[in-house]
């Protein structure tokens, strides 16, 4: 069977010397990814799944968690996976509620207007305060769209299509 998987983080360094390492989340959820206790794989970048770490504690540190891993027990064991991503199996995500996404269902979504204009792809999602801001990757090379995501904005989302129809408000271009 083939396994499919979600990246929750991404390892950007070590901390001290005791193996800990500094994760950025790509997730939704970090209180439940990063919890202790919580098995993780770590996989290179480009690359498949290379092996399970399960995580022995968590904190915040900026912006970001200090993870110490139960495989790892001093830096140079967890020096090798800079820059690797943290990954879950697809079966292991969190039922969402209406009106709800994970990051890879809208990443990649066509964005079309209320008029029917075709305005691009998504290729970010930004998390700058309040509310979600989708980035669209103009078919014209011209500078991306960043469409906020409030109910003004948004009309209808559908996955099985990977289409976003939006209202286009005064300003946004």
């Amino acid at each position: 069977m083939d396994e499919q998987w979600l990246t929750v983080g991404k390892i950007v360094n070590t901390h001290g010397l005791r193996g800990e390492v500094k994760v950025l989340s790509r997730t939704d959820f970090p209180e439940d990814r990063f919890k202790p206790g919580s098995k993780l794989a770590i996989a290179p970048e480009h690359g498949d799944v290379e092996r399970s770490v399960t995580i022995e504690s968590s904190r915040m540190n900026k912006s970001m968690f200090l993870l110490k891993l139960k495989e790892f027990n001093d830096i140079n064991e967890a020096e090798k996976y800079k820059g690797s991503l943290l990954k879950v199996n697809k079966t292991e995500q969190s039922e969402l509620g209406a009106d709800e996404y994970y990051y890879h269902e809208i990443i990649g979504c066509r964005v079309v207007t209320d008029e029917a204009e075709e305005l691009g792809t998504i290729s970010e999602i930004l998390s700058p305060g309040a509310n979600d801001v989708w980035v669209v990757e103009r078919p014209d090379h011209r500078k991306p769209l960043l469409i906020p995501v409030i109910d003004d904005v948004v009309l209808n989302v559908d996955i099985q299509d990977k289409l976003v129809k939006i209202h286009l408000m005064e300003g946004l271009i």
